[in-house]
């Protein structure tokens, strides 16, 4: 009897942490992140499960609101799924957020998704949601469970000067050539303590080999990337090809830039709106992800009432 009034008191506590009075109020043409880990679970096994998805919010029906997947992936254990044909829908003002459709696996194969997740918490710029679902593939199908952040994309804030406005610029690292930013292990602490400098309190720390691998802009802006390196680089758009290691992207040729030769620059202009994957065509983990949306402040997270003390 006492066990069954324990697991009952448990069972209303975890619904409590979802079933809440939470809401995210989202815009049309707006574009989004969604990060998180978590597991993925049949009878046999459990598997740890990433996700990482590019979104873009579309039209807007009632208080429903479609998205399409742009980019990302989602991973079990080491095994990693591309975006081949995702669709989802913000529900209820974002309370709640729906994913089905097809990711594809390394070996070409489809796998279907089919996730639904509740609004838990947010901030002034972010939201977490709990995701359940399943993911099924050829051999099996798992039943996930995801903790998640739903993020928008920071703007690009100019200011004016005479005419013109200030364009954001991109450096590419010295050794980005030799995927290193130092000459040796003695410069290692400087470029570490410089790169700890460079990016926000909440990124993970990592050395990166331009000095932004992620912005957002809005449709006809122009960004300059400066060449710190002591080797000439090239930028081009292109789609990410993780099946082939050897020939990781294919061009689209939205985005071609000429030689740009060390100590050089070059302007890049993002003509319409969408997702752009910026690489260099001959060191090819040298990449920027480009989200290029018009510029939209409507996007709101609510208030919860499953706060700590109430």
């Amino acid at each position: 009897m006492k066990s069954s009034i324990t697991l009952l008191a448990l069972l209303v506590i975890f619904s409590g942490y979802f079933i809440n009075e939470s809401y995210a109020e989202v815009s049309e043409n707006q574009a989004f992140l969604l990060e998180g880990s978590g597991f993925a679970v049949t009878e046999e096994f459990i598997k740890i499960s990433e996700i990482d998805l590019g979104l873009s919010s579309q039209q807007q029906r009632g208080s429903t609101i479609n998205f399409v997947i742009e980019d990302g992936f989602i991973t079990l254990n080491d095994e990693e799924f591309v975006v081949s044909d995702l669709e989802g829908k913000f529900l209820r003002e974002g309370r709640y957020i729906r994913i089905n459709g097809n990711i594809e696996s390394s070996n070409g194969f489809d796998t279907s998704i089919s996730f639904f997740g509740r609004l838990v918490e947010e901030s002034k710029d972010a939201a977490v949601y709990g995701f359940t679902g399943r993911i099924t593939t050829s051999d099996d199908s798992y039943k996930v469970i995801y903790t998640t952040k739903l993020s928008t994309l920071s703007k690009i804030n100019t200011t004016s000067e005479s005419v013109q406005d200030e364009q954001l610029t991109i450096r590419i690292a010295r050794g980005s050539s030799s995927q290193g930013l130092v000459d040796s292990y003695i410069d290692a602490g400087q470029a570490r303590q410089e790169a700890t400098i460079s990016q926000s309190s909440d990124s993970a720390l990592r050395l990166r080999y331009f000095s932004m691998d992620r912005i957002s802009v809005e449709p006809g802006s122009t960004i300059t990337i400066v060449n710190d390196d002591v080797v000439s680089h090239s930028v081009l758009s292109g789609k990410e090809n993780y099946v082939d290691r050897h020939d990781p992207f294919t061009a689209d040729g939205r985005i071609l830039t000429e030689e740009i030769l060390p100590g050089e620059s070059t302007n890049i202009t993002f003509g319409d709106a969408g997702f752009y994957r910026l690489y260099d065509p001959d060191y090819p983990w040298m990449k920027i992800v480009a989200y290029v949306f018009p510029s939209s402040d409507s996007l709101t997270f609510g208030t919860t009432n499953n706060q700590q003390g109430n």
